[in-house]
């Protein structure tokens, strides 16, 4: 696995702080036996915010598309 600093100057500690998250996440995912379902993030499900038809276009539909109005 290759990670590479695309923006910003990292020091050394906060180099291997993320470093540490990243392979600590890898472990973890590693450690789940086949065959046992994962638990999915409901934060990086897409269903969480599509949950209502969008608005019909118009000047205002912006301001109502992510909010139940």
């Amino acid at each position: 696995m290759t990670i590479k600093v695309v923006r910003g100057n990292p020091t050394p500690e906060e180099l291997a702080a993320a470093l540490a998250v990243v392979r600590a996440r890898a472990a973890a995912a590693a450690a789940i036996p086949p065959g046992v379902a994962r638990h999915s993030d409901s934060w990086a499900d897409p269903a969480r915010i599509a949950t209502h038809r969008l608005p019909q276009p118009s000047p205002t539909a912006w301001s109502r598309t992510y909010w139940p109005g």
